[in-house]
Order: structure tokens, then sequence, then C-alpha cells
């Protein structure tokens, strides 16, 4: 049997532990996220299409998952508020990672970068903190091209019609495909 804690978790705890979710593996350039993950952690996802739902799931379990890996009593876990930006990303990673292979960090970055949020490294200045909630906005609230471009899959040949209206399920797979198909 694990012991359980008794401290109290704060959520700069989980955005931590959300944040080693998020990392390029192959970047030795020494830059840090951490205004980012915050900033992303505080952003409200919005679903605007009904299935999203879904991925909005898929990242509140991580609330679930990060209480059972450090041992944390349910009631001990902070007030978090609605499902944020970082917590549907890293849901999608995990996806990713299971359907695709790999590993969820890597695939996290890389949503990161087609979203062109990779640019914002610490600190956090007001002009990167403002372009930071333009990205996230352009997401969740579909703005980005038809193609996908701008928003989390980005397609090279969008066969599967306009991504804006599709939901992010069929659009990781799409992106997935496209990336595992044999030229």
């Amino acid at each position: 049997m694990t012991q359980k804690t008794s401290r109290l978790v704060t959520a700069e705890d989980y955005i931590l532990w959300l944040g080693a979710q998020l990392r390029d593996e192959y970047d030795n350039s020494g830059k840090t996220y951490d205004d980012l993950i915050k900033v992303m952690f505080e952003k409200p996802f919005t679903c605007v299409i009904p299935m999203d739902e879904n991925r909005m799931m898929d990242g509140m379990d991580l609330r679930v998952d990060f209480a059972r890996i450090e041992h944390i009593r349910p009631t001990l876990m902070p007030m978090l508020g609605p499902c944020s930006f970082l917590e549907v990303l890293i849901g999608l990673s995990r996806r990713m990672a299971f359907i695709a292979g790999g590993q969820a960090p890597g695939w996290a970055w890389q949503l990161l970068c087609n979203i062109e949020l990779n640019r914002m490294s610490d600190p956090l200045t007001r002009g990167k903190h403002r372009k930071a909630q333009e990205i996230m906005d352009t997401v969740i609230w579909r703005k980005y091209d038809p193609d996908g471009t701008g928003g989390f899959f980005p397609l090279t040949h969008s066969d599967n019609g306009d991504q804006t209206q599709i939901e992010l399920w069929y659009q990781m797979n799409a992106y997935i495909a496209e990336l595992h198909s044999e030229h």
C-alpha cells in the first residue's frame, strides 16, 4: 500500500508537473518557458466543436494522474478551475504518443512549434504575452486556416475538408497519417 501525502499541494506544484511534460528533447539552447507554461495554464480551453469535449476530458484526466503519481488525496488537490489550454495540449500529446509512437513530451513540443508558441521563451514580455494570447485564441476559436495552419495540426494536403470545422481527434489523426505517409 502506498503512503498518501498529507501536505497541501498548490496549483504551482501541478503546473511544474505539467511543464515537465513539455520538453524539446533536442533543444540545447538553455531557454526556459516557465512564464509561457503559466499563461497556458491560466487560459481556459473552450469547445467550439461539441466532440472536442473529449479532448478537454483528456486534459482533466491529467489532474487524476497527478494526484495518483504524487500520492495525493483528492481532497488535498487545489481548486484548479476549468480545463486549461496547457492541459488540452498535453492531453493531445499523450494521445499522439499512443497512436503514433514516440514520447508525449516530444509531441507536446511539436504542437507548441506548430502554433509557434515555441518563440515565447522567458522572460515573457508584454508583447510576447499578448502574442501568446492571440495564438491561443486562434487555436481555441478556430480562427486558423482551413488547412490547419495556425492550429495544432497543419496539413500539407488538406483532403479532409476545412480543419476549422473538424473535431480535434480527426485533425490529429489526419496529421499523424500525413506525417507517417510514405511519399
